[in-house]
């Protein structure tokens, strides 16, 4: 059976979550405009800075710190942001695009997405940040978890 739009994208989006070196969540994310990737991007830390598991672990895991809070002490970019500053480096637009994540965007990622001129975001699993989807929902950000057909 052939693979849909979505599907395809998902599957990049997930093969982008493979280069994390993320101790808690490994997150990708692939940009599409017109059915073609323009940019991608995953967690981690800025290029040539030492990854957590090179200086002995997560900080927010040592804290105790809950899922989706205290993320100034996280030493990693999220997908999200590596796909804005991607298109930076490049110069190219984000306007009237898809995003397609693995991990539904936090507060600070949606803001960015919402500047960005996203118009959908499809996602694989949800985060624990309510204030993120009513952000978006605010902007007019369709967003769509991902069903697998089978």
């Amino acid at each position: 059976m052939r693979p849909g739009w979505d599907e395809i994208f998902m599957a990049q989006a997930e093969l982008m979550a493979r280069r994390s070196t993320c101790l808690r969540r490994k997150v990708g994310a692939v940009l599409v405009r017109d059915n073609r990737a323009i940019a991608s991007g995953y967690n981690g830390p800025p290029s040539g800075l030492a990854h957590c598991d090179e200086r002995g672990g997560c900080l927010r895991e040592q804290l105790k710190v809950p899922s989706g809070h205290r993320q100034e002490i996280c030493r990693a970019l999220h997908a999200e942001q590596n796909v804005v500053l991607q298109l930076a480096i490049t110069g190219l637009s984000g306007r009237d695009t898809t995003l397609y994540v693995t991990h539904f965007p936090c507060f600070t990622c949606a803001k960015m997405l919402v500047q960005l001129g996203v118009r959908r975001i499809v996602y694989r699993e949800g985060y624990p940040d309510d204030f993120s989807a009513e952000l978006l929902r605010e902007a007019g950000i369709a967003t769509e978890q991902f069903r697998k057909v089978l």
